[in-house]
């Protein structure tokens, strides 16, 4: 769900920490944010029904999203072969994304994603309801070979700072992605 809380608090650290992190085709994500908006989206693991969810729902409103002047960029804990795949099936191989297996960008001061115990998950009512909605049969699940106790989060990035964000408080919550680029 989104928070009220003041994320632009961190406009000069933000743009020394995006500087640091490069996507896997090398250009720097503080770069990115300079030439236009950018949605930033921090996975789970490929193993989670919710996060092939996220691939496939940005996929469907990619073109809305890039229409308003941004562009995805995906965060993950994989490695960029591990990733691939799951990109191409949702023919989002184009899109701009940064391998983070230590998960060092989830936990910079302005993102600050949290980390749960991932069994805990199955207990929630808000995650049995995705999955009984149908995200566990259209998605499934898989091994876990990333890190499991991430949690996800939707940043919106325009003139190096943070406009809007979605942050997850269940695994199962659905961010309106247009919403948060300003068009939903």
């Amino acid at each position: 769900m989104a928070t009220g809380k003041n994320l632009t608090a961190y406009p000069s650290n933000l743009a020394e920490s995006l500087g640091e992190f490069r996507t896997e085709s090398g250009r720097s994500l503080l770069d990115l944010v300079d030439e236009s908006p950018v949605l930033l989206i921090f996975l789970r693991h490929f193993a989670c029904a919710f996060c092939a969810q996220t691939l496939d729902r940005v996929a469907q409103v990619r073109p809305q999203i890039e229409a308003k002047g941004a562009r995805p960029v995906f965060v993950h804990l994989g490695s960029p072969e591990r990733a691939k795949p799951y990109f191409d099936y949702y023919h989002l191989s184009d899109v701009e994304r940064i391998s983070n297996p230590e998960a060092t960008l989830y936990q910079i001061p302005a993102f600050a994603l949290s980390r749960t115990n991932p069994y805990l998950h199955s207990l929630r009512p808000a995650v049995l309801m995705g999955w009984l909605k149908g995200a566990l049969f259209k998605y499934g699940i898989g091994m876990i070979k990333e890190d499991g106790e991430q949690m996800p989060g939707v940043f919106f990035l325009k003139d190096r700072r943070i406009v809007r964000a979605f942050i997850h408080r269940t695994i199962a919550d659905e961010p309106n992605y247009l919403k948060l680029v300003g068009g939903g």
